[in-house]
């Protein structure tokens, strides 16, 4: 399944049907009089918040979504049926942004079955039977029934994950990812192997939370260099970070620099989260190179460094363990996102 953070779609609630104007014709009745029944209610636009998707892909073809008007009313003052409401599914996380310059939030879907009624339908008409008065007992005027609301939106999905891996390129981050989940991210000798979030469940000591692996950084990707920063929405949620730094770099503190520096120019306060620290890929040095290189790293960023390697597994443990006490007591984020066997199939509506 291709990964899509952003679409932008039309929707449209269903207008409300128009009343009825109708008399009773009925044999050996003296008084007929006004029956006309009012209009049904039109459709609402309904977003709900589903398990078991990551991704926004369908609605690149799927675009525009219009509820049901309401059926017009009737005579013998029977009210017409109400449109049905048009349930969109999205993953959680997804915001709906209006389709403006500062694209404004409009909502934010972060809980499992979470429902909102985006745009309502419009009421229906009245038929001419309630505009019957002492002095008007023949009406023939009736209501045409509410319009319907339409918009256009940008749907964003930020993914929910307890933890984020941020690192230059090609520091080790889907190595990591692949050692502590079942996640089958992309590994390879170049920079950019990773071009797309990937989520995955890490399972210690009894807990379990979620961890995301976005693209790597590189000096400028606030200003769109690289693959940019448009990735880092999705760890703005994530309630600390794991900062990998190879241990193969000229200058592993000008490495974790480099990351520090965008991470502050992109703001949303990610430079302000817990962060872990780790040295990367210590499987290829000696003991006196890792402690000169995590001393370096130590100065570098004020704070203790975890020298680990995620091929051989040294050091995984205990980084996960730092994770664990950042992370809390509590960690609600794995039923949201977790594709295991009860993740349902996917469809917009």
């Amino acid at each position: 399944m291709h990964f899509l953070d952003q679409a932008k779609i039309f929707v449209r609630s269903g207008a409300g049907g128009p009343g009825a104007v109708s008399f009773r014709r009925e044999k050996f009745i003296e008084f007929g009089g006004p029956d006309g029944g009012d209009g049904g209610k039109g459709g609402d636009i309904v977003f709900e918040a589903v398990a078991g998707l990551n991704t926004l892909i369908d609605f690149r073809y799927t675009q525009h979504f219009r509820a049901p008007r309401g059926t017009g009313g009737s005579g013998g003052n029977r009210t017409g049926a109400g449109g049905r409401d048009l349930v969109i599914k999205v993953p959680v996380g997804t915001q709906i942004l209006a389709d403006d310059e500062e694209r404004s939030l409009l909502a934010d879907l972060t809980r499992v079955g979470e429902r909102i009624v985006f745009l309502r339908g419009g009421d229906g008409g009245r038929g001419n039977a309630s505009y019957k008065t002492s002095t008007n007992r023949a009406p023939r005027q009736h209501g045409t029934g509410w319009p319907a609301e339409e918009a256009w939106v940008w749907l964003r999905l930020k993914l929910l994950a307890d933890a984020g891996l941020v690192g230059l390129p090609n520091a080790g981050k889907s190595t990591f990812i692949n050692a502590v989940t079942n996640a089958q991210a992309k590994v390879g000798e170049y920079a950019f192997t990773t071009t797309r979030p990937q989520l995955g469940v890490v399972r210690h000591k009894g807990r379990e939370f979620v961890i995301a692996d976005i693209p790597g950084l590189i000096e400028g990707a606030a200003e769109g260099a690289g693959i940019g920063d448009r990735f880092l929405g999705h760890i703005e949620r994530c309630r600390v970070l794991l900062h990998l730094v190879d241990a193969n770099d000229e200058d592993v503190g000008e490495s974790y620099r480099i990351v520090r520096d965008e991470l502050e120019a992109y703001g949303a306060g990610l430079a302000d989260k817990p962060v872990v620290i780790a040295l990367n890929k210590i499987d290829t040095l000696d003991d006196e190179l890792i402690a000169a290189l995590s001393a370096e790293l130590e100065a570098a960023s004020g704070q203790p460094v975890i020298p680990v390697s995620g091929a051989s597994g040294v050091g995984v443990d205990w980084t996960l363990d730092r994770l664990l006490e950042a992370i809390g007591p509590e960690s609600a984020t794995v039923d949201a996102n977790d594709e295991g066997e009860d993740a349902i199939e996917w469809s917009p509506l």
